[in-house]
């Protein structure tokens, strides 16, 4: 039998470039190379799409240095579902015929729709949410609006560009956490327990992303959980937990992605009732949102229980410490089964309207 021509595509132009390097190369060298003709496509900070080496150890994040896309025979994918992708130069010719993506992409530009749009056109199935779902949960005050009206718990927020009357924030109390509206990775989020200090943090804000939001602090419990599609609809993993080290405020960038940042239960010590109503509660979200293919819910367990949905990542990291997989494989799913079902579901939903 054949092998399916997978191609990766990661990088980006995000600040979440790096990320999704690293997400790439870890699912490079998870994927079943028997079953599995792969193809690396990365696209440059500028935005250049390129033929990537096939390589892991040159994705790899070591210590704090991050890799990214450097260059490579370009390619180019035209939104014509007759065409394929296409050689922009000598080198690129095994790139012809590829039969499913999966878009490594976090952030704009990638995880947002702007990707799923031009695959759609293309007509390539893709790992992941469609355009709505990925657009609506990447807009962070967008999800909110969906995931309250189907009765979900979130943080109260204000949204904020630049000229907007910051009185509202008033309302919300201390801590705050101001943040791009449409990013990830804990890019450009600043907790501030002083409303002197909203002018600062929103300039970080609104280097990200023109659209900031303003949130409310949440006490509790930082637990996540992740939903796949499965035979018969979504299934959600056991829950898990980041517990964060001493000194550090909320869970940034550096808890995320480096070493002694962060303490992880996978699963998160829970009693079963409250991993359940959690498990409910992440696949009402990824209903909410009209997910497909995977998603990665975050929520806050408040110390009386209660849930605050915090976001539903659509294409969540995939890196060594990625809290995605980690769940998965505490559920009985190892990493390179989960990257098989992942494309699988891809290649039987295909690509229009669902």
């Amino acid at each position: 039998m054949s092998r399916t021509r997978l191609a990766l595509v990661f990088g980006g132009r995000s600040t979440e470039h790096a990320i999704s390097c690293v997400s790439a190369g870890s699912v490079l060298a998870a994927v079943d190379r028997d079953r599995y003709d792969v193809v690396a496509l990365g696209i440059t900070p500028e935005g250049r799409w390129v033929l990537a080496p096939d390589d892991p150890a040159r994705l790899a994040l070591v210590g704090r240095d991050l890799p990214s896309v450097e260059g490579g025979a370009g390619v180019v994918l035209p939104g014509d579902p007759t065409t394929g992708l296409v050689a922009l130069e000598p080198g690129a010719d095994p790139l012809a015929g590829v039969d499913v993506v999966f878009p490594l992409l976090h952030g704009p530009y990638g995880e947002d729709g702007t990707v799923q749009g031009l695959l759609e056109l293309a007509g390539v199935p893709y790992v992941g949410s469609g355009v709505l779902a990925s657009a609506a949960a990447m807009d962070k005050a967008v999800a909110k609006v969906l995931l309250r009206a189907a009765g979900l718990r979130v943080a109260e927020a204000v949204v904020l560009r630049k000229g907007d009357d910051a009185g509202a924030v008033r309302d919300l109390g201390l801590p705050l956490f101001v943040k791009p509206a449409r990013g990830g990775s804990s890019i450009g989020i600043t907790r501030i327990d002083d409303l002197a200090d909203l002018g600062t943090a929103l300039d970080v804000a609104w280097q990200a992303d023109p659209k900031a939001l303003v949130e409310a602090g949440v006490t509790g419990r930082e637990v996540e959980c992740g939903v796949l599609d499965g035979p018969d609809g979504p299934e959600a993993s056991v829950p898990a937990e980041v517990r964060l080290a001493e000194g550090r405020a909320f869970y940034d960038f550096e808890a995320k992605y480096l070493p002694a940042a962060t303490e992880l239960d996978v699963p998160a010590h829970l009693d079963a009732a409250t991993t359940a109503r959690l498990q409910e509660a992440a696949l009402t979200a990824y209903r909410a949102l009209d997910c497909a293919g995977l998603a990665r819910v975050d929520f806050f367990v408040e110390p009386d229980g209660g849930l605050v949905l915090n976001e539903v990542n659509t294409m969540p990291g995939f890196t060594p410490t990625s809290m995605f997989p980690l769940m998965w494989q505490a559920s009985g799913v190892t990493y390179p089964a989960l990257v098989d079902r992942l494309v699988q579901s891809a290649l039987r939903a295909g690509t229009g309207l669902r």
